[in-house]
């Protein structure tokens, strides 16, 4: 049986981070260091959901669908979940997290930071959903 706690754990430490981060534009009494932290704190979060997600996601394909030779690699497991009708989204959608990842991993620059932020609410609602379809309960 799969524990999803660490994966609903993560999901719900990027959201209200997120939701930090979106709200933290209109709160005057932070530093643009604050705030700045606010968002590198939200790319993490992002870093860490994204890893237990496909690592819960890469379980979920050999415990529960039977799926016998599953890679050890991110992309191709997106791709077998896809083929397995588990994402709601297309594929190219989570290629993207995918690409977006590897990114935030090996560079910090503003334009990098930017993008990861930009795509943060629709990997959230994608996670959402997975999440949902991989536990068959409702997201609260």
């Amino acid at each position: 049986m799969i524990d999803y706690t660490k994966l609903q754990k993560s999901l719900k430490h990027l959201e209200l981070q997120y939701e930090n981060y979106c709200n933290s534009q209109y709160r005057n009494e932070l530093t643009e260091l604050d705030k700045d932290g606010i968002a590198e704190s939200t790319i993490q979060r992002f870093e860490t959901c994204y890893d237990t997600l496909w690592k819960t996601l890469k379980r979920y394909l050999v415990e529960v669908l039977g799926i016998p030779e599953v890679p050890n690699s991110p992309k191709p497991i997106l791709r077998l979940a896809f083929d397995n009708q588990l994402f709601a989204a297309p594929i190219e959608q989570w290629l993207k997290y995918a690409d977006t990842r590897v990114s935030t991993a090996h560079d910090y620059d503003q334009e990098k930071a930017e993008e990861c932020l930009t795509i943060m609410q629709d990997f959230i609602d994608d996670a959402v959903g997975l999440y949902q379809t991989l536990t068959g309960t409702t997201w609260e």
